[in-house]
């Protein structure tokens, strides 16, 4: 039978074998550094408590499972994207400014990223962000079922781009400037008798392929809103 989380307040603030006194932040950064090092196959309860000192049941005290502590890594992600951000009351720049955060965030630790950029935490600093997404829509005027549509394709176009770009980030140097080259070393040299669109853009794929494409797809969408809810009168 699983242990049950113990509340904050009610852990023991007993040190580590270390000397260190353990806490849910100690634990989601170990572990994040833990990820970014060696993989979320690195990552163990078993690993996790070598590297804090700590036997790895007393995590389990904190998290429900290992599952758990992935939820709060994604909760941790998405706080740190929401850290310093501050609505200006222009929906769009603020839109863009935090999908911006939220790419940004996910991708300054890529193995977290694949981990956890599918997943609904249910923390409050997720909720946090829905909310405040949700009220810049709502404020700028879309109705209900419109700003529930937008903030849909909104928040999965971010974590979307988020993975597919960490995808590469994750890869050795080796294989992810191989996977670039590729725009020039075979596309550019494919015959135009045979693929005429490719050849006469080759240089332009070559250019942009190997950026991320978040930006404009970001603007795409902001672009579709705003004409939207001018298109309503609203």
């Amino acid at each position: 039978m699983a242990k049950d989380v113990v509340p904050e307040e009610a852990r023991r603030r007993r040190p580590t074998r270390r000397g260190t006194v353990l806490s849910e932040r100690l634990i989601v950064e170990t572990a994040l550094r833990m990820v970014r090092e060696h993989g979320s196959a690195g990552l163990s309860a078993r690993r996790l408590g070598a590297a804090l000192g700590a036997d790895p049941s007393t995590l389990y005290r904190y998290f429900e499972g290992m599952d758990g502590l992935t939820l709060a890594i994604g909760e941790e992600l998405i706080g740190r994207a929401l850290a310093g951000w501050t609505p200006t009351g222009r929906w769009r720049e603020d839109l863009r400014a935090l999908g911006l955060r939220i790419h940004g965030a996910y991708l300054a630790h890529p193995q977290a990223a694949l981990l956890t950029a599918s997943r609904v935490t249910g923390r409050p600093r997720e909720i946090a962000a829905d909310e405040a997404i949700l009220g810049i829509l709502r404020g700028a005027g879309f109705g209900d079922e419109d700003a529930v549509r937008i903030y849909h394709a909104y928040i999965d176009q971010s974590l979307a781009f988020a993975a597919l770009d960490a995808g590469p980030l994750a890869l050795t140097a080796a294989a992810r400037e191989s996977d670039e080259e590729r725009w020039e070393s075979t596309y550019a040299r494919l015959p135009a008798d045979t693929y005429p669109n490719i050849a006469a853009t080759a240089g332009l794929l070559a250019a942009r392929m190997p950026h991320s494409a978040y930006p404009v797809a970001l603007e795409m969408l902001l672009e579709t809103a705003e004409r939207q809810l001018a298109d309503s009168g609203t």
